[in-house]
């Protein structure tokens, strides 16, 4: 099985490579990779904790805890690996203490071997989704104690299947998981797994910071004019299309901060298409503007905007790639989202909350609406009340670990 695992790597390596002639995502991945070896930091003598994430998304899980570590071990090097160049593009805009970011070579085994003998981490840490055989029996073998954090596990995942013999002996090589749902904690202990913790997730912790830092705007503050917006976060086409005619009623009454998923010129000019002389860019904003709909067009703006915010609705929900739902509810924010939601426990915990509300149609958009804006100040405070309580998932994970930092 091993076999059929390494020959998968190496076809999807293969693919990767023709994919780059024609696909800019694709490109980007390999040209990442290119000359690593030759580019490496001098690590000798160092106590190096590794922490391997698949993207942006999963180094905001792994962020609390990787603060925390690094903040109470300062002699630790702390090193970060990603999988895809959404992370290595966007990660220096959050406020880390990492002291080497890079992306992870394929999971050969011969890379494998060689990140593992040149970094030679004492403390492996896979965020979520992420399990890299050949990385993981690699740390192994060094002595290395290797960890899960903020993991989710379904009844559908390879590691429950009867082909899933390897996979449950890469899961095997886990010192502890720390796992978000109880679920997770039952699915691994049906094939054996015991050294599992429900711990929560580690994002509460870490949206629940970035309300504490979060930071004035200026020009979100005179689009506003102190009356809060309807904030509308990482939309797509299928987002604004859906949302189209609500976000031209509303818009006289409750101003709207529009934050898409994707800032291309193209999709940008779509926009502008749809809403007309309603809406203006961020970057083009002026101080007596009467457009009602800003049009926020630059990256890393939308969790410090949510503080602008009345009610929230988060993108992806149409296509099962729902964004941050956590970072509109850490500001009391209701937060209305699409029905492909089942592989985000935290859309179902905020609907049984009554924070969170799934719409599949305009009919159902229209009615939720109506019952947030009669409930609002009732939702609000279920909504920092439901964040507040889900937080500490870092400080259970910490008094679990141990370090051996000397």
């Amino acid at each position: 099985m091993h076999f059929l695992y390494n020959l998968g790597i190496r076809s999807y390596g293969l693919i990767l490579f023709l994919a780059q002639f024609f696909v800019p995502k694709a490109k980007k991945w390999i040209g990442g990779r290119l000359h690593f070896w030759e580019n490496l930091p001098d690590i000798s003598g160092k106590h190096v904790v590794w922490f391997h994430c698949a993207s942006l998304g999963e180094f905001d899980q792994g962020l609390p805890l990787m603060n925390r570590i690094k903040t109470e071990n300062p002699s630790v090097y702390l090193l970060v690996t990603f999988f895809s160049p959404s992370g290595m593009e966007h990660y220096h805009k959050r406020n880390h203490l990492a002291d080497f970011v890079c992306y992870l070579p394929l999971d050969t085994p011969k890379n494998a071997r060689k990140f593992i003998h040149y970094f030679s981490p004492k403390e492996i840490f896979f965020v979520k989704y992420e399990f890299w055989g050949n990385y993981i029996l690699a740390g192994k073998k060094a002595g290395a104690t290797v960890y899960s954090v903020s993991a989710i596990f379904r009844y559908n995942h390879r590691f429950f299947k009867p082909h899933g013999t390897f996979f449950r002996k890469i899961l095997r090589q886990f010192d502890a998981f720390f796992v978000q749902t109880e679920l997770s904690v039952q699915l691994l202990q049906s094939i054996g797994i015991q050294k599992v913790h429900f711990v929560g997730d580690t994002r509460f912790d870490r949206v629940i910071e970035n309300k504490n830092n979060a930071q004035p705007d200026y020009i979100l503050e005179q689009f506003t004019a102190e009356k809060k917006a309807w904030i509308i976060g990482s939309s797509w086409s299928v987002d604004e299309s859906f949302l189209e005619q609500l976000i031209l009623k509303q818009a006289e009454e409750l101003p709207v901060i529009l934050v898409p998923h994707d800032i291309s010129e193209t999709h940008l000019r779509e926009i502008e298409k749809r809403f007309g002389e309603n809406l203006i860019r961020y970057s083009n904003w002026k101080t007596h503007s009467t457009a009602r709909i800003l049009l926020i067009d630059s990256i890393g703006k939308l969790a410090n905007a949510y503080q602008y915010g009345k009610i929230a609705y988060v993108g992806g929900g149409f296509s099962g790639s729902l964004h941050n739902i956590l970072e509109p509810a850490v500001f009391g924010l209701p937060v209305i989202f699409g029905p492909k939601h089942s592989r985000f426990p935290e859309a179902e915990v905020f609907i049984q909350a009554g924070i969170g509300f799934s719409v599949s149609n305009i009919e159902e958009l229209e009615k939720t609406w109506s019952f947030i804006l009669e409930n609002i100040d009732s939702i609000t405070q279920k909504a920092r009340v439901e964040v507040s309580k889900s937080a500490g998932a870092t400080e259970r994970i910490l008094e679990k670990i141990n370090l051996r930092v000397e």
